[in-house]
């Protein structure tokens, strides 16, 4: 199975201190990491590890951050047919800072200094044979476009919808499956409730509407079924990347065919297991690490 994803990729910088510093004073960083970051690419990295195809479109830039976003994505075994590097152009970096013994994070970033990928740069090939698309609305151009060609393939689209940008409700209307983050359920001033996810899911068109709300756990939502999903309970080292990890086990358990209870307590298991390290991907389980942990927890799923 190959699972194709267009979006963001970033170099992340990681500082963890024992507590956030106020304006204007100075604070020891007790941990530094550099490692590879971004919404989709952390996704396509989780599918990578628990097995499947993956290969992405992006932007970097030609500076030392692009190349190490590339390296991070090779060793992946990710396919990068589809990457363009912009000349004389910075890359998206971020730097995140994370909160010891919480886990919590605040996260600083900014955009590649290139312009967005365009339609005429996405590769005929992106999609070929592709059985899923991932996508997180940031290049709305070219977000749009490779749905629209998704869907005249069947090809199955998951929006990855962390915040609301120009453009995105219209991504999400091409959508099959919308998997948001709470912080875009309040610029919707949606309500995280049953209730208020089916009408939205309704007023969208999509098959499958899930917001994640963190250490909460989740609400999901599809026709004549609505799951309210606690997390699974452990020791948080770090959240960065959680909701990305989330995305990648989700589209794992859908290319299963698996009940979409199953398909959800499995993306949750992947999302806890990954907040065990610090970063987006360092805590990113294999196949069988996933079913250790849930066998562990008395779990079912046949993996």
């Amino acid at each position: 199975m190959t699972i194709a994803g267009l979006g963001q990729c970033s170099l992340d910088y990681l500082a963890v201190v024992d507590s956030y510093p106020a304006i204007d004073t100075k604070k020891e960083v007790i941990e530094w990491h550099e490692q590879g970051g971004g919404p989709v690419a952390t996704a396509l990295v989780t599918l990578a590890r628990l097995g499947l195809s993956c290969r992405f479109s992006g932007v970097i830039g030609d500076d030392p951050a692009g190349e190490k976003i590339r390296q991070s994505l090779v060793r992946e075994g990710i396919d990068l047919k589809g990457v363009v590097q912009r000349r004389k152009r910075a890359s998206q970096i971020a730097f995140i800072v994370i909160e010891e013994g919480t886990g919590k994070r605040t996260i600083f970033w900014r955009r590649p200094e290139g312009s967005p990928l365009s339609e005429e740069e996405i590769r005929y090939d992106f999609l070929r044979e592709a059985d899923f698309l991932l996508i997180d609305g940031l290049m709305k151009e070219a977000s749009i476009a490779a749905a629209e060609k998704a869907r005249s393939l069947h090809i199955p689209v998951m929006l990855d919808a962390g915040r609301m940008r120009p453009g995105m409700l219209e991504v999400a209307q091409l959508s099959d499956y919308v998997v948001a983050s709470e912080e875009f359920a309040k610029d919707l001033d949606l309500a995280c409730s049953a209730e208020a996810l089916q009408r939205e899911r309704h007023r969208l068109g999509v098959r499958v509407l899930t917001v994640t709300l963190g250490e909460r756990g989740s609400i999901t939502v599809t026709d004549g079924l609505s799951l309210e999903l606690p997390a699974f309970p452990v020791r948080i080292v770090d959240t960065t990347g959680a909701g990305d990890v989330f995305h990648g086990g989700f589209i794992y358990g859908l290319l299963q065919k698996w009940h979409l209870h199953e398909t959800v307590t499995f993306a949750s298991a992947v999302a806890a297991m990954k907040c065990s390290a610090i970063g987006g991907r360092t805590g990113i389980p294999d196949l069988e690490e996933v079913r250790q942990f849930l066998q562990e927890r008395g779990s079912d799923i046949p993996i």
